[in-house]
């Protein structure tokens, strides 16, 4: 051992120990395992929870060790002497008792440890030590501790989920617990300990109202990862799912979990169609899942498929053209497997129109022939009018009909032959027949069908007649729109009732889904903006950027008043977020509520939210008109997380909520009383006692009391108690980069007493008597650097 760490630790010199950061890493790098082998002999001895001088030694010591080891890369060769450390803790007590919430000396070692083993969690020799013991301070009540486990063990999820799959039960308790953070572990252990996680199921998404929105995330994660691989598994908790579809935020991943349910356990969905109905209802967008779920169960029996056939039928001719498709999908798969439904006849009614609607109103008249004829008790069900069987004319007519049926045939298989349809042999096992691109392609393939053959009835219904009065009509052409208004008698008459009567905006806005929504819930909007907008700015300009976590917004903030000592007049609050999605919806929102009208997608401010939208999508994900009518207005939850970001950014020292402008003014525009006084010459905005952080190392508690006084470009500060001592070098509030409170999980316990100020050269540590004095010291700081630079930038403009 290093003769300088032999004498600190064999001597408990703590007047030496800060020595070691003089010493060069290799110098001391072949002696660090003997180190901790020594540290922990001294953890273990019976006086160490009374003799703060060996607290302190062991202190210093470890953090010079992890330096070096982190500074050498030698993680490796170290890990079983510091993994061997690290475990010695759990012998020990490590939760803080009763009022004092500062950590057990242990409790300490075993924090200062754990970033420098568990950040090398790609490592997989240092993990294979790790692990085991990391799963074990879980259990240890320590929550500041847990919290940094979880948060490592996840990453180690991603890197090397084997080594944490045999820990999945000790994981998962740990999470009902209270351990929400670990939710993000369980997808990745998931694949390899299914059984494990099966158990706690039901508990598991029990949590899912106690979660916060990126904790909901993951546990919705691990229940689509359980639905595509084992569904059964979550036909138990059905009930429990279907009660969280009311939370927009979950409704669509719930809705494809309950889908892949269905598919395994319909049964299992019965009793829950009616409240899918309304999800449907209230969201159409959603209309797909349901629609998927409702043919699943109409599979179990010829009962459930009537009834669901009923409901989709019901959507056909009322739903937009996107859902045509699936519908369409389970319509034929439950009458392929319940022919009699429709007497046989399916076939032919898809193929007498190309009209959605007219294929729903045939549907629906055999499905009521159906119903009243299971009325009648047993009657015989009639027979599917064929579509030709009406047509006058006597026995020439019919053969001549006969003829062109073969033909019909001839040519449906000739269409067969081109594109091959699938065939599934019957089974009684519940199944699906058609694939969703099978069903776009047959339907291609009858409307050409449905061309020929209605000129071909055309022509046989025209010669019957003609064969009546005794006319030859063998040569008669028929020209194509003649046959296509025959069979189509309502698609005109249609598309009169959809032309809108109304003025030039209704008229582009009718086929305009953002139009629509808008138009329909302008009060809401209007009601909701009056209130959101007292809580949230609107930015005056947004820009999107991608990073390496994704797409980020950034937003820019200014002063409306631009008064005399306006703070932002000539520059701007600038704020990065990684929410630009839900910006987007609120700037559409409050321009929208500053709308008479409704606003569509032709108006130039949308085209610019829908610019900036596109930029933060991937190819084929929703389009903005989709995105924006998904919901009326953003979850009371999502609303309060840009609150706390702006809180944590200190928007709210800055600016505040002017009802008399009716907008957000700066701070010195709102307070126009304390702008006069502030910038009177030499007046300070603040002044009073702060305590400065002394030492270098954080892990360090030595503070001194100094009096400070905030006053003009410049933030001065004594040597002493007394403001009548000699100045230090004062800091110049134009040359502050940020200041920012000190994260809760340092070990001031004081917090959030304590902030930061950095400049470009140097970051002072403050603590303030307590809360409300912080807060006040913030605002003051905050409001006078921003006034700083302002200055400069009014400056800059007059030189220029």
């Amino acid at each position: 051992m290093h003769q300088l760490f032999s004498q600190v630790l064999g001597q408990r010199d703590l007047s030496r120990a800060g020595d070691l950061f003089s010493l060069e890493d290799a110098e001391i790098e072949d002696c660090l395992s003997q180190a901790l082998d020594q540290i922990k002999v001294i953890s273990c001895s019976p006086d160490y929870l009374t003799n703060d001088n060996d607290q302190a030694v062991v202190e210093i010591c470890i953090t010079r060790i992890t330096t070096a080891i982190r500074e050498t890369g030698s993680i490796e060769r170290h890990s079983t002497a510091l993994v061997g450390l690290w475990e010695s803790c759990l012998e020990h007590n490590l939760t803080p008792q009763g009022e004092n919430t500062e950590d057990t000396p242990h409790a300490k070692i075993a924090s200062d440890i754990t970033s420098c083993i568990l950040q090398n969690y790609s490592c997989p020799s240092v993990m294979v030590l790790a692990v085991p013991v990391a799963v074990r301070f879980l259990q240890r009540g320590n929550r500041e501790l847990s919290r940094n486990m979880s948060s490592y063990l996840s990453l180690a999820a991603i890197a090397k989920a084997d080594l944490l799959a045999e820990h999945t039960e000790a994981i998962t308790i740990s999470v009902l617990g209270g351990n929400h953070m670990l939710l993000r572990v369980l997808p990745s252990v998931y694949p390899r300990q299914p059984d494990t996680i099966h158990r706690h199921l039901g508990n598991l998404t029990a949590m899912m109202s106690q979660l916060e929105s990126p904790e909901q995330q993951h546990l919705i994660r691990l229940i689509q990862i359980v639905a595509e691989q084992h569904p059964l598994m979550l036909s138990p908790q059905v009930p429990t799912l279907v009660s969280y579809l009311g939370d927009q935020s979950l409704t669509e991943a719930l809705l494809g979990a309950l889908v892949d349910v269905s598919q395994a356990s319909p049964s299992s969905l019965v009793s829950f169609l009616p409240a899918l109905r309304i999800v449907a209802q209230q969201c159409p967008a959603f209309l797909g899942h349901v629609a998927k779920i409702h043919g699943a169960v109409g599979i179990i029996s010829e009962t459930h498929a009537h009834s669901s056939l009923v409901y989709l039928v019901s959507l056909l001719g009322s739903m937009e053209h996107s859902f045509h498709h699936t519908l369409l999908l389970e319509i034929r798969a439950l009458t392929d497997r319940y022919p009699s439904l429709l007497g046989g006849c399916g076939k032919d009614i898809y193929r007498m129109s190309n009209s959605f609607t007219a294929i729903a109103r045939l549907l629906g008249r055999r499905l009521e022939e159906k119903t009243a004829t299971h009325c009648r008790g047993g009657e015989s069900v009639a027979a599917c009018p064929s579509p030709h069987a009406a047509l006058p004319g006597g026995g020439g007519g019919v053969a001549l009909e006969q003829r062109l049926q073969v033909k019909i045939q001839a040519f449906e298989e000739k269409m067969g032959e081109e594109e091959e349809e699938e065939v599934v042999e019957d089974s009684p096992a519940p199944q699906r027949r058609y694939s969703l691109s099978q069903a776009v392609r047959e339907e291609r393939r009858e409307m050409r069908f449905n061309r020929s053959k209605s000129l071909a009835l055309h022509a046989v219904r025209s010669r019957s007649i003609n064969s009546d009065t005794g006319e030859d009509c063998e040569g008669v052409e028929l020209s194509t729109e003649n046959a296509l208004s025959n069979t189509l008698p309502n698609q005109h008459s249609e598309n009169q009732e959809a032309s809108p009567m109304e003025g030039e905006k209704v008229e582009q806005g009718e086929a305009d889904r953002l139009f629509i929504h808008l138009r329909e819930n302008m009060e809401t909007i209007r009601g909701f903006c009056k209130d959101m907008v007292q809580q949230i700015p609107i930015p005056e300009q947004c820009a999107i950027e991608d990073s390496h976590r994704g797409c980020v917004a950034k937003l820019s903030f200014s002063c409306p008043l631009k008064g005399l000592y306006c703070l932002y007049a000539k520059s701007s609050f600038n704020l990065t977020s990684r929410q630009p999605h839900l910006w987007i919806h609120i700037m559409l929102l409050h321009l929208q509520s500053k709308s008479s009208v409704p606003l569509c997608t032709k108006d130039e401010c949308i085209q610019r939210l829908a610019s900036l939208w596109e930029k933060t999508q991937l190819k084929g994900a929703h389009s903005f008109s989709m995105a924006m009518t998904q919901h009326t207005t953003p979850h009371r939850k999502d609303l309060d997380n840009l609150q706390i970001q702006l809180e944590e950014v200190r928007f709210f020292d800055l600016f505040g909520y002017s009802e008399e402008e009716g907008g957000w003014l700066c701070f010195m525009c709102n307070n126009p009383e304390k702008a006069t006084v502030v910038n009177q010459e030499g007046q300070p905005l603040i002044e009073g006692k702060l305590k400065e952080k002394q030492v270098r190392w954080k892990f360090i508690k030595r503070w001194k009391t100094r009096y400070f006084t905030l006053a003009g470009n410049q933030l001065l500060f004594r040597r002493g108690k007394s403001k009548d001592e000699l100045d230090d070098i004062p800091i110049e509030l134009s040359k502050v980069q940020s200041v920012k409170v000190v994260a809760k999980k340092r070990r001031d316990r004081g917090l959030p007493r304590a902030f930061e100020i950095f400049t470009d050269s140097k970051t002072y540590v403050l603590k303030a008597q307590d809360e409300k004095h912080a807060e006040e010291w913030l605002q003051c700081i905050n409001v006078a650097v921003a006034q700083a630079r302002e200055r400069e930038n009014r400056e800059a403009t007059t030189y220029l």
